[in-house]
């Protein structure tokens, strides 16, 4: 299995992704909106164990939203690098998500969900045909 690596805009913070989870999601919250400046975030999971700081670890700043979830992202650029949820499951806990715009490498998996859809941006149109969940994955489709 091939590892892969990442940075931010500026180069100061690099890092290295020894095996991705297969989930990786569009996070239409208003949160990554915000984070990422953008209509929604892509992330991917790793097990902590398996996702490590090359360089610049530094360089990153973390924001801990009301909600208790920790986003970090580079102190120079601005660039939105990781996300963590503080989950009630010691398995959720063991993982950290990665905004797939930072990684270097290209990857073979592709995200297979649009999450928070619910709370999307009124200008979006989703066009594919990913699943579509209200909330979280274990929250209800949307049916179009």
């Amino acid at each position: 299995m091939p590892s892969y690596t990442g940075s931010c805009l500026c180069g100061s913070i690099q890092y290295k992704v020894n095996k991705m989870m297969p989930k990786m999601g569009h996070c239409h919250c208003r949160m990554c909106r915000k984070f990422h400046g953008a209509a929604f975030s892509t992330f991917a999971e790793a097990k902590k164990k398996d996702f490590h700081w090359v360089k610049g670890k530094k360089f990153l700043k973390s924001y801990q939203a009301e909600n208790g979830t920790i986003r970090q992202f580079c102190k120079n650029c601005g660039s939105s690098l990781i996300f963590q949820a503080l989950h009630t499951s010691d398995e959720e806990n063991e993982t950290v998500e990665f905004s797939l715009g930072t990684l270097d490498d290209n990857i073979e998996l592709k995200p297979d969900a649009h999450i928070f859809a619910g709370y999307k941006a009124n200008w979006v149109e989703i066009c594919d045909d990913l699943p579509q969940f209200y909330e979280d994955r274990s929250s209800c489709l949307i049916i179009k």
